[in-house]
């Protein structure tokens, strides 16, 4: 299986239970690892056999302008259903973090994989 990763992708975007967190929009960073539909782009060396990075992050932070999230849970989740059914990944692992929230951590969240990693 082959396997693309996007690594700390800054964004900000309304988050958390708090009324606060719902006007106040808060610094998250996103990991993803993402499963490619098929090595044919290893063959082919042809981008339009591959997962398009600038559009999946083009729509990752579309879905953050338009929708609050309660829980880093839901939001990692929405993340990995745009991933599995818009670009057609078999699998993914998305970790969705606050930034410096609590004193003296630098970060805090969620990790979640979604779809089947077999090949």
């Amino acid at each position: 299986m082959d396997i693309i990763f996007l690594n700390e992708i800054k964004a900000k975007t309304l988050i958390g239970i708090y009324p606060w967190e719902r006007e106040v929009a808060q610094s998250i960073q996103l990991d993803l690892e993402i499963a490619m539909p098929s090595s044919l782009a290893c063959q082919t060396d042809n981008f339009e056999d591959a997962l398009d990075y600038a559009l999946i992050v083009k729509r990752i932070n579309e879905a953050l302008e338009k929708n609050h999230f309660s829980l880093l849970e839901a939001l990692a989740e929405h993340i990995a259903q745009i991933i599995l059914t818009e670009f057609k990944a078999p699998w993914v692992k998305v970790s969705v973090a606050k930034l410096a929230m609590i004193r003296g951590v630098k970060k805090l969240g969620i990790c979640i994989e979604r779809g089947s990693r077999s090949e």
